[in-house]
């Protein structure tokens, strides 16, 4: 019994942290999903399911499609070249390993906006990539990224890579590479080597890195705001207009439970998918 207190009283911040600050705010927006908001823009407490039909049409259903393949492609990206940076970090010498990590850490000292904003004056027409390209006389016209989907790739990208590196880091650096050593002596190439040995146990990395970079871009509205100058419209942009500028809570609330839903429905496809697939290989 001691022990079961022991437990409860260690777990208590973290508890009361999710109650207070994750599912009371998820009740409070799951509550105004089902309400209705009246012509001043407030709250009408009659009950309805108007709000999640409204959410399913058509042109709110291509928005929030349109976000999570953003979400993917960005995940993808990041996973190509973090984990070559990661495995790197995992092999490379102690102090060259410091410096690295540190060049990856040294960006959130900077405010997300400030970053944002750098990459407005790198993308845009008459900024630094265009004057680099000008400057190298390569036959290239300066040509427009800033305000386009690729922008906000390009942005999400950049904002999310260090959240998969440091992840699979973690897991690269506790691999015995004894067991590399034994595939190859056992004759496995070593490209062999990496997909039977090196890659399968670097997974769990994989995992953790793919949800942390997947689900904040899915529902991003600063970075394809201020990158896509509001003429692609994402999913977190609307939801953002309206709670900010339709002052239309209860829709707003339904579209980020819809969110929340799809964003659930994918992880619980992905790892589903992923243990099938190892059950397979074993």
């Amino acid at each position: 019994m001691r022990s079961k207190y022991r437990i409860i009283i260690l777990l208590s911040p973290v508890l009361c942290w999710l109650i207070c600050f994750f599912l009371l705010p998820l009740s409070y927006v799951f509550i105004y999903s089902f309400l209705e908001r009246d012509a001043h823009g407030g709250i009408q407490w009659t009950f309805t399911i108007e709000n999640y039909i409204r959410s399913i049409d058509g042109l709110y259903l291509q928005v929030l499609w349109r976000s999570i393949t953003t979400g993917f492609v960005c995940t993808i990206f990041c996973l190509l070249i973090g984990y070559p940076f990661a495995y790197s970090l995992a092999v490379i010498r102690p102090k060259y390993r410091d410096i690295l990590l540190l060049l990856i850490v040294i960006p959130f000292w900077i405010n997300f906006l400030i970053r944002t904003y750098a990459w407005i004056l790198i993308l845009r027409k008459e900024g630094i990539l265009n004057s680099l390209i000008t400057s190298l006389s390569l036959g290239i016209q300066p040509f427009e990224l800033l305000n386009t989907p690729i922008a906000v790739q390009i942005g999400l990208i950049y904002t999310y890579l260090p959240f998969m590196i440091l992840p699979l880091y973690a897991s690269l650096e506790q691999i015995d590479f004894s067991l590399i050593d034994a595939a190859k002596d056992l004759g496995a190439t070593p490209r062999n080597a990496f997909w039977q040995v090196t890659f399968p146990l670097s997974l769990p990395g994989i995992l953790a890195g793919s949800m942390l970079v997947f689900i904040p871009t899915v529902g991003a509205f600063l970075t394809p705001d201020l990158l896509g100058g509001g003429k692609v419209s994402y999913i977190g942009n609307v939801i953002e207009r309206q709670f900010k500028s339709a002052l239309d809570y209860p829709f707003g609330s339904a579209l980020s439970i819809l969110l929340m839903c799809f964003v659930l429905l994918g992880i619980i496809i992905y790892f589903r998918t992923l243990r099938e697939s190892n059950n397979l290989d074993y």
